[in-house]
């Protein structure tokens, strides 16, 4: 959602200290079923910190290990084909040396081996593509962090792809914002700012850390007709000193004071 602008001192459009409106936001890692199964365990609660790697719900592996047993044993019979195609190509190599065999059966022999060794690569394919099945039922975090969302329970059948957990990842927490375009000569990557949210006495110290290309138009709800047509580019301002308590969705005021904005006008 676009937060409003509210340019204050000076007379002018780019004049004075920049002011916004937006929200705390963290980097958000969905996690989501890899097949549609039954979960047998839920590892961790709402709020409890994860490391990466760390499994946090494990899906039922019934039909994973049938495919697992039933691709091994597929292997094993490429694996005896393979030593009858090698048995059966020297025996025709000799024979040949002999005259006995001819240059057709040599031939048939080679070919068989061939074949052979194809069926077996097939099959270690896919024995390696049976245990990476099961190995993504026990879901696991890519990163640390907090696991913000559980939304389904130990019993419950979750669709493909469904998200089955949320993690707030570790790291700074950011600001999503609204430059409007008079400002945007001045801002740049690295411009320092200041964050603040009500709970808080004092500001938050921050610094943009993203601006985007392409231009927006200003929400509808901007307080004028005139605020309406203004073009603004979306920014994020990471906050350097969050404390451990700072909620993502919470609402927060940003402002670069006139001294951190860059020399000029747009």
């Amino acid at each position: 959602m676009l937060g409003f602008v509210a340019l204050q001192g000076g007379c002018g459009e780019g004049d004075g200290d920049l002011e916004m409106v937006g929200t705390v936001e963290y980097t958000l890692l969905e996690l989501v079923a890899p097949a549609q199964e039954v979960i047998v365990a839920v590892n961790a609660r709402r709020g409890d910190a994860v490391a990466a790697g760390q499994v946090v719900v494990q899906l039922d592996p019934t039909l994973a290990d049938a495919e697992i047993a039933r691709a091994q044993a597929e292997l094993a019979g490429a694996q005896t084909a393979v030593i009858t195609a090698e048995h059966e190509l020297v025996r025709q190599i000799r024979l040949h040396a002999r005259d006995v065999a001819s240059e057709t059966a040599l031939e048939r022999a080679q070919l068989e081996r061939s074949e052979a060794y194809a069926r077996l690569r097939a099959s270690e394919a896919a024995v390696a593509v049976a245990r990476k099945h099961r190995s993504d039922l026990d879901v696991r975090t890519l990163a640390t962090g907090v696991l913000d969302q559980i939304p389904y329970d130990p019993g419950e059948r979750v669709p493909l792809g469904s998200v089955i957990a949320v993690l707030v990842e570790d790291g700074d927490p950011w600001v999503r914002v609204w430059i409007p375009e008079p400002y945007l000569s001045r801002v740049s990557l690295g411009t320092a700012a200041q964050v603040r949210v009500d709970g808080l006495a004092e500001p938050m110290q921050g610094n943009v850390i993203d601006i985007a290309r392409e231009p927006e138009f200003t929400p509808h709800y901007a307080l004028t007709e005139r605020d309406r047509v203004h073009l603004v580019y979306e920014a994020r301002i990471e906050i350097t000193d969050a404390p451990d308590r700072l909620r993502p969705g919470t609402p927060a005021d940003v402002r670069i004071p006139t001294a951190s904005l860059a020399e000029g006008s747009p």
